[in-house]
């Protein structure tokens, strides 16, 4: 069955999406597979950002996303309510909506 394409894509959306398209090889692909699928395009990200078109880099973040989302996917991990959980009140480390963490630290 064909799923109608989304107007505006979401975490919660794409995340669909991606589960919808991808689920069946990803599964037997497993977390292992997936991870190295996805260190792969964060090497290509890095390329693109040292040397690349703004097309290019377009197409490396979305790769990124979508690998990311696939071992989320296969882990049983909901994005949008993982994102909510730990960024949805503010920065981790201080709290605030605008983060107020020294630069010496990892927000």
């Amino acid at each position: 069955m064909e799923s109608k394409k989304p107007a505006e894509i979401t975490f919660s959306s794409f995340q669909k999406l991606i589960c919808d398209m991808y689920s069946r090889k990803d599964i037997e692909r497993g977390v292992d597979g997936t991870f190295m699928w996805l260190m792969e395009e964060i090497g290509e990200l890095s390329s693109a950002l040292r040397s690349g078109s703004k097309e290019e880099l377009e197409g490396e973040f979305a790769d990124v996303i979508a690998w990311l989302t696939t071992i989320a996917n296969v882990k049983g991990i909901d994005l949008t309510e993982s994102l909510m959980k730990k960024y949805g009140s503010g920065c981790p480390g201080c709290g605030q909506l605008i983060c107020t963490c020294p630069d010496s630290e990892k927000p």
